[in-house]
């Protein structure tokens, strides 16, 4: 299922999150109003040379450090700092529902055409595999390790902002030595060493700054992000296998409302609860995908 940016957030229900632009602009609006209590004034810390250093040193040790695939993946999930899709599972589960209902009545071979009709894929492809007779555990292990590979993947694009939050307070630093380097040369001068001094470490606030404002977090919201897609899969996983199991819908929607009251993070232990398979196969399948 391929990621969703800020447009296709707005159109599938998502919404901006007020959490990170609050927390952006709180952070933010508390540094520069810190430094203005202080006797401080804006244009101390407004330094283009300062940021130009910390931001591009940032970027460039990242992309050192990252293939190229993974760091594409990370630069389209900044979208999902700022907006938030729609995950809510009430949705999906009335839409798993209706056609754990029909597969009752008919058989799960009339499921054919809603399957192809699926616009969520990971959905789609778990039906169809049903609709054509798989085998339960065969479905269970496909779609597992599907999701095992998103989760990878994912994890490797968070770490690339929390990759960059380990740099920048290092290259921060390496700005205000470059800076110290100049100030050394107008030693005769003490009113210019005093400005060069001040110019040299905002440097170090760039640096530092950014690493704990937003890279840091960022990588942290984005694996935010990844639980809750994990934990919607994991929902509609276990309401195709009960519709394979021929499980009464009121018996399946029973269990996925364990989902509607759990958060991201403990969605996993809901799906291995409900799930007839032992969770020693799940954590099997999980490190199978994590090493592919």
């Amino acid at each position: 299922m391929a990621d969703k940016g800020p447009v296709a957030a707005k159109k599938s229900g998502g919404k901006i999150d007020l959490a990170s632009m609050g927390g952006l602009i709180l952070a933010l609006g508390g540094i520069v109003g810190g430094l203005v209590m202080e006797g401080g004034k804006v244009k101390d810390i407004a330094q283009v040379t300062a940021a130009i250093i910390v931001l591009s040193g940032t970027i460039g040790a990242v992309m050192v450090t990252t293939p190229m695939r993974t760091l594409v993946g990370a630069v389209k999930k900044l979208g999902l700092i700022f907006f938030e899709p729609d995950h809510s599972p009430n949705a999906m589960i009335e839409e798993i529902i209706g056609y754990a209902t029909k597969a009752r009545k008919s058989g799960i071979v009339s499921l054919e055409k809603e399957a192809d009709a699926i616009q969520e894929p990971f959905l789609r492809k778990a039906l169809n595999l049903a609709v054509d007779g798989t085998d339960l555990d065969v479905i269970r292990k496909t779609m597992e390790l599907e999701i095992g590979l998103y989760e990878h993947q994912a994890e490797a694009e968070a770490k690339v902002f929390e990759a960059a939050g380990g740099y920048a307070p290092t290259i921060g630093i390496i700005g205000a030595v470059l800076g110290l380097i100049q100030v050394m040369k107008n030693l005769a001068n003490i009113e210019e060493v005093g400005h060069g001094i001040a110019v040299a470490f905002v440097a170090t606030v760039y640096g530092v700054g950014t690493a704990n404002v937003f890279f840091l977090p960022a990588g942290n919201k984005i694996k935010a992000r990844m639980h809750a897609v994990i934990q919607k899969r994991e929902l509609m996983l276990e309401g195709v296998a009960g519709i394979v199991e021929g499980l009464n819908p009121k018996l399946i929607r029973s269990r996925l409302e364990a989902y509607a009251h759990q958060s991201p993070a403990a969605g996993k232990a809901a799906a291995g609860n409900a799930a007839t398979e032992p969770q020693a196969a799940k954590t099997s399948a999980r490190a199978a995908a994590a090493e592919g």
